[in-house]
């Protein structure tokens, strides 16, 4: 899990151990979000459509500011985005409505009531493994797990805080709620099978951000 007080120790890849309970408290990508009672699934700002649920992220976030730092809440990320036809929804950018993520309180949640109409759920589970590696660049680290464990690149499924690699500039977005930038928590992969991943741009990654004080996350991705 990735805190924020840490996080240019190691780089946490996140990779894939197999499939998992679509309702599993863990991090995975798939399945149904487990979500705190009175949720509403996200929809669309450009189609009006429910979005598809992305990734559900185990993370540990500092509850406050100054003196208040040093209190960790256990939280859940959760990242949602337009899949809807014809794909015109800039699901792209952090600000534009085409995308939602989530900063959850980790107790008291239930599996969400998925709607029936809309593209809302990947084909494919995944669970996730959290492994810690030096503190390298993510395209480094990524490479060397893929060479020492003998598996391909794309069983790595991105990874858990440390430093963006990004595809292009950097677009670290601005918390709504207090303007400061947001903490990086996790860049997500397309996925390890080309028919079930996620569709960002084809080859492209996610960034999902939180401010934890303000209790808001952001997502966006760059291909």
């Amino acid at each position: 899990m990735a805190d924020l007080r840490f996080l240019t120790v190691t780089t946490t890849l996140m990779t894939y151990t197999g499939p998992v309970d679509d309702h599993a408290l863990v991090t995975r990508t798939g399945g149904v979000p487990l979500v705190p009672a009175g949720f509403t699934w996200p929809r669309c700002a450009a189609c009006s459509g429910s979005m598809q649920f992305l990734a559900q992220l185990l993370v540990n976030a500092p509850g406050g500011r100054g003196s208040e730092a040093a209190a960790v809440a256990e939280c859940v990320l959760s990242v949602f985005m337009c899949q809807n036809e014809p794909g015109l929804c800039d699901e792209w950018d952090p600000v534009a409505g085409g995308n939602r993520a989530l900063l959850l309180p980790r107790a008291g949640l239930t599996p969400a009531l998925v709607p029936a109409e809309d593209e809302t759920l990947l084909s494919e589970t995944c669970g996730i493994d959290c492994t810690a590696t030096d503190a390298v660049p993510y395209l480094e680290a990524r490479s060397n797990w893929s060479q020492a464990y003998g598996r391909p690149l794309r069983d790595v499924l991105g990874q858990l805080g440390g430093v963006p690699s990004w595809l292009q500039d950097d677009e670290t977005p601005a918390c709504p709620s207090c303007a400061r930038p947001m903490s990086f928590m996790a860049q997500l992969e397309e996925g390890r099978d080309h028919r079930t991943a996620m569709n960002f741009g084809g080859g492209g990654c996610g960034y999902a951000f939180a401010c934890a004080p303000c209790k808001e996350a952001s997502f966006l991705w760059q291909c």
